[in-house]
Order: structure tokens, then sequence, then C-alpha cells
């Protein structure tokens, strides 16, 4: 779900395949009853609709330990970057999906909202977002060797790499398959 139309088809903004509203009350229950909340949302207006959704709620306690998060969050408008920082809101993502989709993102977005949105692992870790990483199974290979490999490479099938300055450590990726989960699951004592 795009704020502008895909580059390719300039009548397509994508879609919403859920109610705003359902949400709202999804997000206002989870908060009262202090249930996580985790959203799939993939694309600019997607990313921003949802952090609309998370903010109503956390605003009223900023402080709670929530550890609510967005999933995938692979498409963004720079501007919310700093906005999941705000509102503390965790990042996940999964590497592998940026060496898989990179051959027809820049024909889909453009190459500008490429380069400044698509798959932004950098660009969230350096705001003191936390990232977290998975293979997505079955959408990808279930192989983390893979997705480990393409979180600190960038690197498509053909050997280039997709914006290589969005690249994670070596560190920065065994932590977001790592440490960054458990945080997110409440289970950073445990694992």
């Amino acid at each position: 779900w795009l704020l502008e139309p895909y580059e390719d088809r300039k009548d397509f903004f994508g879609q919403n395949t859920f109610s705003m509203d359902e949400l709202g009350k999804i997000a206002e229950f989870a908060w009262e009853k202090n249930l996580q909340l985790c959203v799939h949302a993939i694309g600019d207006r997607a990313n921003r609709e949802t952090i609309n959704i998370f903010s109503e709620q956390i605003k009223k306690d900023k402080s709670k330990d929530h550890r609510w998060r967005v999933e995938h969050a692979q498409h963004v408008n720079p501007v919310e970057i700093p906005r999941f920082k705000e509102w503390n809101v965790i990042a996940s993502m999964q590497a592998i999906h940026c060496t898989s989709d990179a051959p027809f993102v820049e024909k889909r977005l453009g190459a500008k909202r490429a380069a400044e949105g698509a798959y932004m692992w950098k660009a969230f870790m350096n705001a003191g977002v936390v990232v977290t990483n998975g293979t997505d199974v079955p959408v990808e290979n279930i192989n983390p060797i893979a997705c480990y490999y393409a979180a600190v490479t960038r690197k498509q099938k053909n050997g280039v790499a997709f914006y290589p300055d969005q690249r994670m450590t070596r560190e920065e990726a065994v932590y977001s398959y790592t440490m960054a989960n458990a945080f997110a699951a409440f289970e950073e004592k445990q694992k």
C-alpha cells in the first residue's frame, strides 16, 4: 500500500487489505489488555498508517514496555524511520526479501524511492530502532545462512549488491537473528 503510485503502473497505489478502523479497535484492545501487537505492513503508506494507529495508543503511556512491531517494514518513507524510534516500535525485516525482490524493486518503485525507502536496515539501526530478522518461511527458504548472507552483502544472484550502504555488519546480522528476536518476544532473559 503506497503513498504514491507504482512507477510502472501509474494508476495503482497497491492495496490495503484490512480496515484501518478495525485495526484501531484491535490496537486499543491490545493496549488495554497488555497484549503485544504485530502488524504486517508492506509499503510506505501501510507503514505510515500502522505507525499512526500504534502512536494513538502508545502516547497514552510512552514508558510502557509494549514491544509492538511492524512485520516486514520493507518499504518506508524516510520520515517514518524516526517515528519508529519515537514510538519504540520494532521493525521486523527479512533480509532475504531484499535480494529476492531487488530485480524488480526499482522498476516498481523507481530509483529514488528504492534508494530512500527500500529495505532500510542500517537507517533503522542508526536511528536506534530494534531490527529483527528471519527467513519468512514458507515465502522464502528456511535456510538462515542465505538470509544472513543477504543481510551482510545485499548481493543478488547476479552478484550486484542492492544499495550496499544499507548492509548490516556480521555482528548486527547475528544480533538481528538472535538477541533482537528474543527481545521482541519478551524472552531476552531466557534466550
